[in-house]
This record gives structure tokens, C-alpha cells and sequence, in this order.
């Protein structure tokens, strides 16, 4: 990469040079030989540090690329490191298990307290209905003994 914009750059100094020289020697005045060649060889100097300057800037360029890659990859390689804390682990597991149960029991006394009013329902509701069976079989009795009774007077009375 480097060497093809080594090239690229001394190719448009070649090209600058070509047009100074094409411009110092078409000039009107009246140049000498000498002037010319001192204009040119100015020129040459010029395109030279600048060639210099460019061909600096990309070294340093090149070289701070490789520098940060170099870095990078020594990032990179480097093995992770992981910490295992043995009482930590524990002492979440042991929140995690203390709030599981507070939960359950939660639920526990939920569904304990829901049964307790069904039973009670349950237990009211089978009282009636004994009370109510009762009432009926004693009125039932009642009358059929009063039947019973007054069926013996009328025989008596035959």
C-alpha cells in the first residue's frame, strides 16, 4: 500500500515538474538558460519535500495502524478472567430459597383459610339441612300418630 502511494505522488511530481518546465520555457521574457534550469531545479526542490512531507505523514500513519492493531490483538488474545465468589453464590441462593418459601407459605395459608370457610359453609349447610329433616320427620310423626289415635276412637266408638 505503501509503495503504490509512493508511486502515485512521484508520478504527480514527475507531471508537476513537466508543467514547470513547460511554463518557464514559454515565457516571453527574456529568460536566460540559466534562469530557466535555477526555476526548475526550485521547482524539483520543492516537489521533493513535499514528497518528503507526504511520504512522512503516511509512515507515521502506517505506523500508528500497525500499533493500534498490535495492541488490539494483544487485547484480544488475552484470556477473560472470571470470579467465582463461593459465599456470594450462597448467600443468593440462600435469598432465593428464603423468598420461595415465604411465597409458599403465603399460598399455603391462602388455600388453608379458603378451606376453613368452605368447611364452615359446609358444616352450616349440613346443619340446616339436619334441622330441617328433623322438623319434618317429627310433624310427620306427629300426625301420623294423631291419625293413628283418632282412627282407635273411631273404632271404639263402632
Amino acid at each position: 500500500m505503501t509503495s503504490s502511494l509512493n508511486s502515485s505522488l512521484l508520478r504527480r511530481a514527475a507531471v508537476v515538474l513537466v508543467v514547470f518546465g513547460g511554463l518557464a520555457a514559454c515565457q516571453k521574457n527574456d529568460a536566460t538558460a540559466g534562469q530557466v534550469a535555477g526555476k526548475l531545479n526550485d521547482a524539483t526542490q520543492l516537489a521533493g519535500q513535499k514528497l518528503d512531507q507526504a511520504a512522512s505523514y503516511v509512515g507515521q500513519q502506517v505506523d500508528a495502524t500497525k500499533a493500534a492493531t498490535e495492541q488490539n490483538l494483544e487485547s484480544a488474545s488475552a484470556t477473560p478472567s472470571i470470579n467465582v465468589d463461593p459465599s456470594a453464590l450462597a448467600s443468593t441462593a440462600q435469598a432465593n430459597l428464603q423468598n420461595a418459601a415465604s411465597a409458599t407459605n403465603a399460598q399455603l395459608g391462602k388455600a388453608a383459610s379458603l378451606t376453613g370457610q368452605g368447611l364452615e359453609t359446609a358444616g352450616r349447610k349440613l346443619q340446616e339441612w339436619s334441622a330441617q329433616s328433623s322438623a319434618s320427620a317429627t310433624s310427620a310423626s306427629s300426625s301420623s300418630s294423631s291419625n293413628d289415635s283418632s282412627d282407635a276412637q273411631k273404632q271404639m266408638d263402632k
